[in-house]
């Protein structure tokens, strides 16, 4: 992982391996093919992507989409029973037994790597919306009025010479 990300920050040419979550496997000699771009935003996302520091340092900006339990095992039954085909049963123990664990041992504590954390997901439009216009002003690069807006602007009263602790 660490090898093909730094390939894509490289802008080579990439060929990503494809996943069958059905049979919870890589696909046999089957892959995706990432060209290099002249825009260059990498969105990368998974349950477990701040967990390897090598990974997180690659990112310049890491979100953390902060989802209420119950929303989580409603997704899981829903995917696992209507998708997949599974048992209610067997999902909800699978989801006690092993997914609830993991995730509040392995994907909760790198919530603390995040430089944003979004709450409710896709639903807090307000938190998405400010994370799209970073973005685009990324891609967008400096304008020339950016480089002169905080040094010319003009002082306040709330506006201190004494650093304040916080």
């Amino acid at each position: 992982m660490h090898k093909t990300l730094t390939d894509i920050i490289a802008r080579k040419i990439v060929k990503m391996p494809l996943y069958d979550f059905k049979s919870n496997a890589r696909l046999k000699d089957k892959y995706a093919i990432v060209h290099a771009s002249d825009v260059h935003v990498v969105l990368f996302e998974g349950i477990l992507a701040f967990y390897d520091k090598r990974i997180r340092d690659l990112f310049n900006m890491k979100c953390f989409v902060d989802t209420d339990p119950d929303t989580r095992l409603e997704r899981r039954v829903r995917k696992d029973t209507l998708e997949m085909n599974r048992d209610l049963e067997l999902v909800l123990n699978q989801y006690i037994t092993f997914v609830k664990p993991s995730f509040e041992d392995f994907c909760l504590p790198t919530k603390k790597y995040a430089d944003v954390i979004i709450p409710r997901g896709a639903e807090n439009t307000v938190a998405i919306d400010l994370i799209v216009q970073h973005i685009q002003d990324l891609i967008r690069g400096p304008q020339p009025a950016d480089k002169n807006r905080l040094r010319n602007r003009a002082r306040h009263h709330s506006d201190s010479m004494v650093s304040r602790p916080h």
